[in-house]
């Protein structure tokens, strides 16, 4: 589903504010998170809150909109400005400032759809510029199955001539720098050949990368010395890199830190390496989707401490998909469930995990699932 677009209203004419909240209903794909009549007020709300468009009345008193929209630009530039005003030389001034649009008062009904209309499709541009935040250097994906080229995002993908040749690469880029002696390759990757045998196929499959590397056009090497390899790992970096830093988070406790960590999530495509199945990857993969869902779970609380209860109940329930039997997931559940005062919901939630793992694990809940249980259902 896609998200609604928060929209924030400034108009010092009240008549003007509540024809620009009717037509926002009657159009539905915008929402309103703030409308003020003072610029000040505005202007501390968008500050602290998500929005992704500002509809801004250029005549008002002290502060004019055209100087609003300078400050909103320098505090979010992503942010999409439009303004609306009664008189039409205004709109020269507003595209210069690199507003996205103007609307005329009274505004126009149709012309207020082809505005919505033009919000969406900025937005749309400037996340797939955005993305995963791909950096200037080459991009490597792990999630889900391995991936290189010149521009992941763009679909410019390279093709490997064999898969050990893959598994190769994906092994020395595992180790991230790190040597690794040729014995411990050859035992991974080669363990049922004989030594002559696997010894060839490690050679080709060097050969193989290094060829690839150079297509590839990276600086990135593989060297060897002193019976080990290494890949050097230059003018790439990882989604796992990415992934690794932004999860690195305590409690969310602003809008902005948790569009960061929205952004870190949407680097998770799929588990590490997911499609290939490399056994040596599975200590790694459960790190990865340990951090997921810590990070997923940081989420979800903030969405329901502020009262987007659906969201976050909508992000846990696709997590226990993914991982049916935490407690942790199960907990941050029924927490939703009671902030919403679902009691009922609560009870199904703790009877169906402790189902789920009595009948498939032969356990039961930790002790503080049951516990926080016989506190939200106020038990005993």
């Amino acid at each position: 589903m896609q998200n609604v677009l928060k929209a924030v209203l400034i108009d010092d004419e009240n008549p003007a504010l509540l024809q620009l909240e009717r037509l926002i209903h009657a159009d539905g794909r915008l929402e309103i998170s703030g409308k003020f009549t003072r610029i000040g007020s505005g202007l501390e709300h968008v500050a602290e809150n998500q929005a992704d468009v500002v509809f801004l009345d250029i005549e008002m008193p002290g502060m004019n909109g055209l100087e609003a929209g300078e400050k909103l630009m320098a505090m979010i530039p992503d942010l999409q400005i439009v303004f609306v005003t009664a008189y039409n030389h205004y709109a020269i001034e507003a595209f210069e400032l690199n507003a996205l649009d103007y609307l005329l008062k009274p505004v126009d009904p149709a012309r207020f759809a082809k505005t919505v209309s033009r919000i969406e499709s900025q937005l749309k541009n400037t996340q797939e510029q955005a993305g995963v935040q791909v950096p200037v250097e080459s991009m490597v994906i792990c999630f889900k199955r391995l991936l290189l080229g010149d521009n992941v995002a763009a679909g410019s993908l390279l093709k490997w001539r064999t898969q050990k040749a893959q598994e190769l690469f994906a092994f020395l880029l595992h180790q991230q720098d790190r040597w690794v002696t040729k014995d411990v390759i050859l035992e991974t990757l080669w363990p049922q050949l004989k030594l002559d045998k696997a010894t060839t196929q490690l050679h080709t499959s060097v050969y193989q990368v290094r060829k690839m590397l150079k297509q590839w056009g990276v600086k990135a090497l593989i060297e060897f010395a002193h019976d080990s390899y290494r890949l050097l790992r230059i003018g790439f970096t990882t989604d796992v890199d990415l992934f690794t830093h932004g999860s690195q988070i305590g409690p969310v406790t602003t809008e902005q830190e948790w569009q960061r960590l929205e952004q870190t999530l949407n680097l998770y495509q799929g588990d590490y390496l997911e499609e290939h199945d490399y056994f040596w990857a599975k200590p790694m993969r459960e790190e990865l989707l340990r951090r997921y869902i810590h990070c997923s779970i940081a989420a979800a609380a903030y969405e329901s401490q502020i009262g987007r209860e659906r969201q976050a109940l909508q992000r846990l329930l696709s997590l226990k998909m993914k991982e049916p039997y935490s407690d942790e997931i199960c907990q941050s559940i029924m927490k939703v469930y009671h902030a919403q005062g679902n009691q009922a919901a609560v009870a199904s939630e703790y009877q169906s995990f402790v189902s789920l793992i009595g009948n498939d694990l032969e356990t039961k809940p930790e002790a503080e699932t049951i516990r926080l249980y016989s506190e939200l259902m106020n038990i005993g």
